[in-house]
């Protein structure tokens, strides 16, 4: 299935696009809080999630302040098993895309073996790894490179709108690799190695 994935044209395959906000780094000892995903095939929006998660533990309030979620917005939220399934049907057959996407996956996978479900094997596209192999930006934190792009990086450090960031970050990426011809799902992996798997 992977490799069948890597055949097809970039406006065909669909791209879903995720981040997670957490209550602290390590997947271990800390919960997703929020969860988004958005996927597009070409220009058109096939899919969105957008959830506060209740991590079933305190958010800190040191982390709090990074992204503005508290214990009493997630407290009548969906545990993560609730959001799983719907999660899980906007990730299979798609190329998951995210900024620093290892961050993101560790959590996920660690929070889909907790309530007893599989992450899905996918490919992965990390807009951090193509930033630093292809461009040469002052900080390749999203909000940096978006404000170098002149993207709008409004309500940064909510899963929605890093989601929505990381997505014109992809196309405005895309569109430069176009003109290098890159066109299928294979060239696209190859521009996003960078030593690594």
């Amino acid at each position: 299935m992977l490799e069948l994935m890597e055949k097809l044209k970039l406006e065909e395959a669909v791209f879903t696009f995720v981040d997670v906000e957490t209550t602290g780094l390590s997947p271990r000892s800390a919960r997703v809080c929020e969860v988004a995903a958005i996927s597009f095939r070409g220009a058109e929006r096939v899919g969105t999630l957008a959830e506060l998660v209740n991590p079933g533990m305190p958010i800190p309030p040191e982390v709090s302040r990074i992204h503005g979620i508290t214990d009493s917005m997630v407290k009548d939220s969906p545990s993560f098993a609730g959001v799983a399934p719907r999660l899980l049907a906007l990730l299979e057959n798609s190329v998951l895309v995210g900024h620093n996407a290892d961050f993101d996956l560790r959590f996920l996978e660690a929070e889909f073996g907790r309530v007893g479900l599989r992450f899905p094997k996918l490919h992965v596209v990390d807009t951090l790894a193509i930033a630093r192999k292809n461009w040469k930006f002052g900080s390749n934190r999203l909000g940096n490179i978006a404000a170098e792009l002149n993207i709008s990086c409004g309500n940064w450090h909510r899963a929605l709108s890093d989601v929505e960031m990381t997505r014109k970050l992809f196309e405005h990426f895309i569109a430069a690799f176009r003109s290098g011809g890159v066109s299928t799902v294979g060239d696209l992996l190859e521009k996003c190695r960078a030593g690594k798997k």
